[in-house]
């Protein structure tokens, strides 16, 4: 009985600190950068950098852009975190589930990624995307990651 007990409180506890990011689409996601050349020019190359890629939108205005070129749900944000490491996520804010609703880097608020309509924010640069305040922090939702790493031909590839 004791054991049970121990079981379903465990439950409870590891339940209230659980994060979900998987509220937004699954989507393809598919951006390359063929050389070092457009890494340079188009990635993220120091801590607490950042970029946004909507191919809807043509963000940004000069990447090469090819019928294969992917960029989730509501854009990606590419960004370099505070060692320097590449990272992506959806720019679609997890309690909205809206493609028009994104989250934008606040660099006067230690540089959290904010959403302009319920108003929460998440750790990009040293917590994966984690909510720190607002809503998505109460209910424990997530930016949904993507992978970034070196592709099969290409430099670097933005994936899910």
């Amino acid at each position: 009985m004791a054991t049970a007990v121990t079981i379903v409180a465990a439950a409870a506890v590891y339940s209230c600190h659980s994060l979900d990011d998987d509220r937004i689409p699954v989507q393809p996601v598919n951006i390359s950068f063929a050389t070092v050349a457009d890494w340079n020019i188009y990635g993220v190359n120091g801590a607490l950098e950042w970029r946004r890629f909507i191919r809807s939108e043509r963000i940004p205005p000069n990447y090469p852009y090819t019928a294969m070129t992917y960029t989730g749900f509501g854009g990606v944000l590419l960004l370099c975190d505070v060692l320097g490491n590449p990272q992506a996520y959806d720019l679609a804010c997890p309690v909205e589930c809206r493609q028009d609703v994104r989250v934008f880097i606040n660099t006067e608020d230690e540089h959290l990624a904010e959403c302009p309509e319920c108003g929460s924010k998440y750790n990009v640069f040293s917590l994966m995307g984690h909510p720190v305040s607002g809503i998505a922090a109460t209910r424990g939702y997530a930016l949904r990651r993507y992978c970034v790493g070196a592709g099969r031909v290409d430099y670097m590839l933005v994936s899910f």
